[in-house]
């Protein structure tokens, strides 16, 4: 059973999630945010699920999809924000972009866009975390399609043999850009059995359903801690958006009508929406009241980062080359 005051954060969390990034895609077409942004609208149920089972000393390193994890993790919306506007007030001084997410006091320890790079240094970072006797879980995100690289066989590898303290979560959106799993990988591949077949526990869910994840997460965590690590987890979602940018893209015809109906009848906000509701855990007005919460806080970050002044040209060489 997940306490009531956690449903009610993964709803919130969520919907913070949904609403940021919503914005983010109505402002976008202003061209004052200079980056390319990957949106998470509809799989906002893992980044949430996973790392509000999480604990704050706990670290998390992602791809590219990057803001979910961040502001899941308890980052900060208006050094995010600012970020993304490449001010010198972002959590990377406007150097990182949406791209580049690293905050050490939220325990984001890195984004990194290159498709499966993300997990090999993860692993290290795990495996610095159990040598230091830290007791630290490390969290590493990322798509199916970087369960195609060898080094996520390697990463596997080299975890089961060295027990170390690290949770691999795969978000299976089905699609590699515009490349659908029929084209790049076998029917019969099951990321899960590969992963038992190096001896690792291997847990799957329903990514749309975020007390499920959150469930799944504590039940690695309790493997990890016993010493049985490391995990793998993997969850079904579906991004709405464009791979990258703020528009959709259905009108490219690579996924059908019938396939985005369908998931976004199971989007995760909704969902867990619903349940706080049937159960009576909040009313519509709670509801009403936390979406105007939200609404006012985005707004607020929105003015902080337009306001916030550009990096000075010397921010270039510094923090590049080792002193």
């Amino acid at each position: 059973m997940i306490p009531n005051n956690i449903q009610v954060k993964l709803f919130y969390e969520m919907l913070k999630i949904r609403n940021v990034e919503l914005k983010i895609a109505e402002l976008y077409p202003e061209e004052e945010m200079r980056c390319p942004v990957h949106l998470s609208v509809g799989q906002e149920g893992v980044a949430v699920g996973v790392c509000t089972a999480l604990k704050k000393r706990d670290k998390v390193l992602c791809g590219h999809r990057s803001h979910a994890y961040y502001l899941a993790k308890g980052g900060n919306l208006k050094g995010m924000l600012a970020e993304i506007y490449g001010k010198s007030s972002g959590i990377v001084n406007g150097m990182g972009g949406s791209q580049h997410l690293v905050d050490m006091d939220a325990g984001l320890i890195a984004a990194v866009p290159i498709v499966g790079s993300t997990i090999p240094i993860a692993v290290g970072s795990a495996w610095g975390s159990s040598m230091k006797n830290k007791n630290k879980v490390t969290a590493a995100f990322f798509g199916e399609g970087a369960t195609e690289t060898g080094v996520f066989h390697e990463s596997l590898n080299f975890s089961a043999l060295h027990k170390i303290p690290i949770i691999f979560i795969c978000e299976n959106n089905q699609f590699s850009v515009y490349s659908h799993l029929d084209v790049r990988q076998p029917s019969k591949r099951d990321n899960t059995k590969i992963a038992m077949g190096y001896g690792i526990h291997a847990l799957k869910g329903d990514g749309n359903n975020v007390g499920e994840v959150y469930n799944l997460t504590k039940e690695a965590i309790s493997i990890i801690e016993s010493g049985n690590g490391p995990v793998y987890m993997e969850f079904d979602t579906f991004r709405w958006l464009e791979h990258c940018g703020p528009s959709d893209d259905d009108h490219l015809g690579y996924r059908n009508e019938e396939e985005i109906k369908k998931w976004k009848e199971k989007c995760p906000v909704k969902f867990q929406e619903n349940l706080l509701l049937k159960k009576g855990i909040v009313d519509s007005q709670e509801i009403n009241r936390l979406s105007l919460k939200l609404d006012k806080e985005i707004q607020e970050a929105v003015n902080y980062a337009k306001s916030s002044s550009f990096a000075k040209k010397e921010l270039l060489f510094t923090t590049v080359y080792s002193n």
